[in-house]
């Protein structure tokens, strides 16, 4: 007799947790959402400055500076999007397109050792007319 009260309750209470089951199944957690991460100015000069290494200077990237072209150095793994919103947040210009080009290491030679001169990115920017970045002040 006491045996079977006890199998009475377990059948009860079984049938009670398969709906308090399906209840919870019902009822999902809403997630919560994160806030905006604010961006101070110094992150965003570190950003900027993980994005462009230096200006290029040589003749040819002088003479496109009359056409509204400037020429960069980037670290290699920016893309387009990238340099375009660091430029245009470090010199505050609107920036047209850009143009990366991937400058190869050159093998050379001194005094009998064989050497690799190192390569890098190199990114020009084209700006909107009107537009202009002071690259080399005078």
């Amino acid at each position: 007799m006491f045996l079977s009260n006890i199998f009475k309750k377990l059948k009860k209470k079984k049938k009670a947790k398969p709906e308090a089951i399906e209840r919870k199944k019902m009822e999902k957690p809403v997630p919560k959402k994160e806030p905006a991460r604010k961006v101070t100015p110094r992150k965003k000069m570190k950003e900027i400055y993980k994005i462009l290494k230096e200006p290029h200077v040589s003749e040819k990237s002088t003479q496109l500076t009359d056409k509204g072209e400037y020429t960069f150095k980037v670290f290699s793994l920016a893309n387009k999007s990238q340099i375009k919103q660091a430029i245009s947040g470090l010199y505050g210009v609107r920036v047209k397109k850009v143009n990366i080009v991937n400058i190869k290491p050159k093998k050379r030679v001194l005094r009998g050792i064989e050497g690799k001169k190192a390569g890098y990115k190199k990114a020009i920017v084209t700006l909107e007319k009107g537009e202009k970045i002071e690259v080399l002040p005078h």
